[in-house]
């Protein structure tokens, strides 16, 4: 029963595959940091390799047949790849699914104000986050504002070595005293998480000339007014790129591994899985941080929906073979673990947490207290999952998030599981979890990817 790092088994070149996958996925850290700018490139890989878009085959009619390789965008914050294997889609498929959302800061609609002398944006946060954590960081924002006519403005600021970046203010040490007596929930509360944006009045105004010097500049620049704000999705990210940590440059440190991790391999997986005889599917969606709500969440029914096209395109639909097809399918809940801090040990069990390097975890469960909230996997399909895994030699571990009324969080699995299909929480362990800067193991990076792999490949 005793797991022990990884980094020993790999070979020179598995060494130097791992560090070309960590390159590669410290670039999809830098260039994704929201849930649109993940499918954007994700869009642009998967067509280089040969996927077509499923509303490209319903509008032209086209058959879909074996090999053929599927792709679906929902709002542009979600994407599901089909490759179809050589079963029947009604004998079911292999499912990753993970998030591409991650904890941040959201610009409200209506957020641009002046205070002495310094123009603000008020904030909303999204998903659990330590406010504090978030203060005296430089800060970047992206996303997108639709203006009335419709066009759409693309935001990304703060990530060019030229560009400004954004903080929120803190009080200094030395008038902290009240401060530092208060509860760490309450040191920085929401309502104080609003970014600085400007400082410099604006000439010939003569009231908010800060606020005023501010919107000329988006005037100018991208010819937003503030009214745009209203249909405006902006979200406050953390500024500068993921980076190797470590003297031997053994970990990752970046914003958003909190899910992207597992996105990343799950799409890296898909993509290298060149033959299968079930269908393979990834499914990258968001919302997870809030509860999996809304159309582009994974209780839509978003992924039911394009099921369904594709089996009506494959000549084979009904609704009774598209139950027994979600029904029949197999899931990974491709999802990030706490992985053990020595600093803060007693918030674990020993012998139930994951470790960094270690290779790829296996949950059980999630949820709180009395697995509230979890899906909890079947000993039968886990006993399966060790087939599968040890046949094509992939290093795992067994994790739960914490000790039992530490606390507790969810995934997608659940909502996956109401099918009737076999799902159980699997990824890679993560220290600082929600944090501004996560970090991660390159091994595990590399070793969830190998799982993935063989998961893919099952076909029993």
């Amino acid at each position: 029963m005793k797991r022990e790092s990884i980094w020993n088994k790999y070979s020179e070149k598995q060494l130097t595959e791992l560090e070309k996958l960590s390159k590669s996925y410290k670039s999809f850290l830098d260039q994704g940091k929201t849930e649109r700018e993940c499918v954007s490139q994700m869009v642009d890989r998967v067509e280089e390799e040969g996927y077509v878009e499923l509303s490209k085959l319903i509008r032209e009619n086209k058959k879909v047949r074996e090999g053929d390789k599927i792709y679906a965008v929902n709002m542009e914050k979600n994407i599901i790849l089909f490759h179809i294997g050589q079963k029947p889609l009604e004998e079911g498929m292999n499912i990753l699914g993970a998030h591409i959302d991650s904890p941040r800061l959201d610009i409200k609609q209506n957020p641009l104000y002046e205070e002495g002398d310094f123009a603000y944006m008020d904030t909303h946060y999204y998903g659990g986050i330590k406010k504090y954590q978030w203060v005296t960081i430089p800060l970047a924002i992206h996303g997108v504002v639709v203006k009335k006519d419709g066009t759409t403005v693309i935001v990304s600021v703060g990530e060019d070595e030229d560009d400004p970046v954004f903080f929120i203010s803190d009080l200094l040490i030395h008038l902290a005293s009240e401060q530092m007596e208060k509860k760490a929930t309450k040191v920085i509360e929401g309502e104080m998480l609003d970014i600085i944006v400007g400082n410099k009045p604006l000439e010939g105004e003569e009231k908010d000339k800060v606020k005023a010097g501010i919107l000329r500049i988006l005037k100018e620049e991208y010819d937003i007014e503030e009214e745009d704000f209203i249909s405006a999705e902006l979200e406050v990210v953390p500024a500068g790129k993921a980076r190797d940590a470590g003297f031997d440059r053994s970990m990752i440190l970046g914003y958003g591994q909190d899910d992207r991790v597992c996105s990343f391999t799950s799409l890296e997986a898909m993509l290298r899985t060149k033959k299968c005889k079930r269908t393979g599917c990834t499914i990258l969606v968001d919302k997870e941080e809030i509860g999996s709500v809304g159309a582009t969440g994974m209780q839509s029914h978003f992924f039911e929906n394009a099921v369904a096209e594709l089996m009506a395109l494959m000549g084979d639909f009904s609704e009774l073979k598209l139950r027994r097809c979600l029904a029949n399918s197999r899931m990974l809940s491709s999802d990030v673990g706490a992985g053990f801090d020595p600093s803060f040990a007693s918030c674990f069990d020993k012998n139930n947490v994951a470790y960094l390097g270690h290779g790829m975890i296996l949950k059980k469960f999630t949820g709180a207290r009395g697995k509230s909230g979890s899906n909890d996997a079947n000993a039968e399909y886990i006993g399966f999952l060790r087939k599968v895994m040890e046949k094509a030699e992939v290093s795992f571990q067994t994790a739960e998030l914490g000790k039992v009324d530490q606390g507790g969080g969810g995934t997608i699995a659940y909502i996956l599981s109401l099918y009737g299909m076999q799902v159980i929480d699997c990824g890679v362990p993560v220290l600082n979890m929600h944090a501004p800067y996560e970090a991660t193991s390159k091994a595990d990076l590399y070793e969830v990817m190998r799982g993935y792999q063989a998961f893919l490949k099952s076909d029993e």
